[in-house]
């Protein structure tokens, strides 16, 4: 991990709730683990009536919201946000950009920056082109010379279908250099994602199996137990096939589908999952109508409490279509994966917010044990939690104590909280290093972001303009439609239900 150079990072939307929730935490937990360089600046940009010290003010609760770690941790925030600056700024008015420049150059001197600037744009995505067509105006996207850099930030979404995805990089590209944009997915922060990589490569156990030959298929899910919450406005216009299988699950599975890049660095990693993206298999109108099921969540009584369904929540048309839940059926055709289905599934109002990787490997070709206790079907699993209670199961059949031959199902399994000398980082932690670092490894790259739009965009075109697609209703709390099962071809089959905790299933199932 290289060391930052010094830097001043300037935040578009300071005042909002991801930098006091999100940004300014994970910074400052960076500078408590001396991950910064000595010398570095943060300037906040908003509407609000802040000056320097109410806003520290204001990010000093929001460090506070995520907990101190430590008692010396009032000291260490304090030497942090003297770092941190305000400047009142409406990203809108074309005219406030001199005097942000200003403000730019005199943080700049004060803090000793030498002139690299990060300029981090947590606002609506139609601002974009807007902020990023007044730097360059300004002169604010060129360093001064090639000991010094500029780079630029921006939160999904690129974009709301390909071609909006190919305007969006046009632009930029005629602004930065592509190096210099880091397009942030918080997925790829997340430690659990990242070992998938180091599950697969650093260990020769697993790999060999890693293909068609031995693998049935793979399960990725990610549910969320919560609804849109004050998103309406956003959530309504993309909907859960644009907001999480474009970005963040596409993303899992080009990981855990990847071939082995020749070298861990930025450019072999992406361009290794850039062939996965390639690989998946277009879908057709047919393959829509056969192959991708979308639902939305309908009142139900959850835990007791009546759950309003998503028509009725706040800036929601009372004839929305919009899915809150989509389960998709795939094939990426290469020599690796040649007929093994990935079924991706995400949703709203679930029962658990649970993310994991399901890897279902291929039966033993004839059962020569024929008692299973319970009468479960035992089927090798490994199972890659992401979140929470992150770890790793293996599922296999044993022999149960006693005569004769009893096959019992049981796990092996690896839990990251039992490394107590380390905790797991918020994802942004490390995703702020490395673009502090200049390291794009774990962001998206323009090429990849309008590939992955390619395997979307024929879903939203089916939904669009074929009427007998059905949208199907599900009450809040339960795992979806029940049609979603028909994307397995095998009756048998299906979803993996999965609870909170990662381990125990069987006798104890957190909700």
């Amino acid at each position: 991990m290289r060391t930052p150079e010094r830097f001043l990072l300037v935040i578009f939307g300071g005042s909002g709730d991801l930098t006091s929730r999100k940004l300014i935490p994970s910074i400052y937990s960076l500078f408590r683990q001396n991950l910064l360089p000595d010398q570095f600046g943060i300037l906040g940009l908003g509407r609000k009536d802040f000056n320097d010290d109410s806003y520290r003010r204001h990010l000093r609760n929001g460090i506070k919201a995520v907990g101190y770690r430590r008692q010396e941790d009032e000291e260490k925030c304090n030497n942090f946000l003297k770092s941190v600056f305000y400047h009142r700024f409406d990203m809108g008015k074309d005219d406030d950009y001199p005097g942000l420049k200003k403000r730019i150059e005199e943080t700049e001197k004060r803090q000793h920056i030498d002139g690299n600037y990060m300029f981090y744009l947590a606002v609506p995505s139609e601002y974009y082109i807007p902020i990023t067509t007044n730097l360059a105006r300004h002169n604010l996207h060129k360093a001064p010379d090639k000991d010094n850099w500029r780079r630029v930030i921006i939160e999904k979404p690129f974009g709301s279908d390909l071609q909006t995805a190919k305007d969006l990089n046009r632009h930029l590209s005629g602004i930065f250099n592509e190096e210099q944009v880091f397009r942030i997915d918080h997925y790829l922060g997340k430690e659990t994602v990242q070992n998938i990589l180091a599950f697969r490569f650093a260990n020769g156990i697993f790999e060999p199996l890693w293909n068609q030959n031995y693998i049935h298929h793979i399960e990725i899910t990610a549910a969320e137990n919560s609804g849109i919450e004050d998103r309406g406005g956003y959530y309504d216009s993309a909907g859960a096939l644009r907001d999480m299988v474009q970005n963040h699950l596409l993303q899992i599975a080009a990981i855990v589908a990847m071939e082995p890049p020749a070298l861990f660095n930025e450019k072999a990693v992406r361009d290794e999952k850039m062939k996965v993206f390639q690989s998946f298999r277009p879908l057709t109108n047919e393959d829509t109508r056969n192959s991708v099921i979308r639902g939305q969540y309908i009142e139900s009584r959850v835990r007791g409490k009546m759950v309003k369904s998503y028509r009725q929540e706040k800036s929601i048309p009372a004839d929305s279509m919009t899915e809150t839940f989509v389960a998709v059926k795939c094939y990426i055709d290469n020599w690796r994966w040649n007929g093994v289905p990935f079924f991706v599934r995400t949703g709203k109002r679930l029962p658990a917010r649970v993310t994991e990787v399901i890897v279902h490997f291929k039966k033993t070709p004839h059962h020569l044990f024929k008692m299973i206790a319970d009468n479960l079907i035992i089927e090798n699993q490994l199972i890659l939690r992401i979140q929470p209670d992150e770890g790793i199961l293996l599922n296999f059949g044993m022999k149960m104590p006693g005569a004769g031959f009893k096959i019992k199902k049981v796990g092996m399994d690896f839990h990251y909280s039992d490394l107590a000398e380390s905790t797991i980082p918020e994802a942004y932690e490390r995703l702020l290093l490395d673009a502090f670092a200049g390291d794009n490894t774990l962001y998206a790259r323009a090429d990849a972001v309008e590939e992955s739009w390619k395997i979307i965009d024929p879903i939203i075109s089916a939904w669009e303009n074929d009427p007998e697609i059905k949208l199907y209703g599900y009450p809040a709390g339960t795992w979806g439609p029940k049609e979603a099962r028909n994307l397995f071809d095998d009756p048998s089959m299906d979803w993996r239900y999965p609870c909170k905790n990662l381990t125990g299933e069987e006798t104890y199932c957190e909700l």
